[in-house]
């Protein structure tokens, strides 16, 4: 399975805030978007049935996750609405990402796409693609002539 999108500055995201901190506490979300920087930790796991994708989006409702698979492509997309501010509330400092995300793999040949399923469980989402009949290995018994 090959990742198409992938974000080389997903670990430094955290060094604004951590900057932030440093030298003015009382601010926080410097220089982050949450609109395009929030990317669910994902895994990715091959067996001999098939693949399992499992990401982690907590605070997510299941209503707000799309999943799709077109073109050899399979593409988990969703948004993280951010609660509204209560009156008379001060906000020191907002670690938790908020916004849309949306991550896409590559999908080897050789699966049964109307299969796929997918289910969602305390803030883990877990799509699990089943290998045809054809790409799962086959053991290969050796007779004695």
């Amino acid at each position: 399975m090959t990742l198409i999108r992938w974000n080389p500055y997903r670990d430094l995201a955290s060094i604004p805030l951590d900057l932030d901190t440093w030298f003015e506490p009382s601010r926080s979300g410097f220089g982050l978007n949450p609109e395009t920087d929030w990317c669910p930790s994902v895994d990715v796991v091959e067996t001999a049935e098939g693949y399992e994708v499992k990401a982690e989006v907590p605070g997510i409702r299941k209503e707000d996750i799309r999943i799709s698979f077109e073109n050899g492509l399979l593409t988990l997309k969703g948004e993280k609405k951010q609660e509204s501010e209560e009156k008379h509330k001060n906000t020191y400092r907002v670690e938790r990402a908020f916004g849309r995300f949306e991550r896409t793999f590559r999908l080897p040949d050789g699966i049964k796409s109307d299969a796929i399923k997918a289910r969602y469980d305390n803030g883990v989402l877990t799509v699990v693609i089943p290998k045809a009949e054809e790409a799962k290995p086959k053991e290969i018994s050796v007779t004695v002539e």
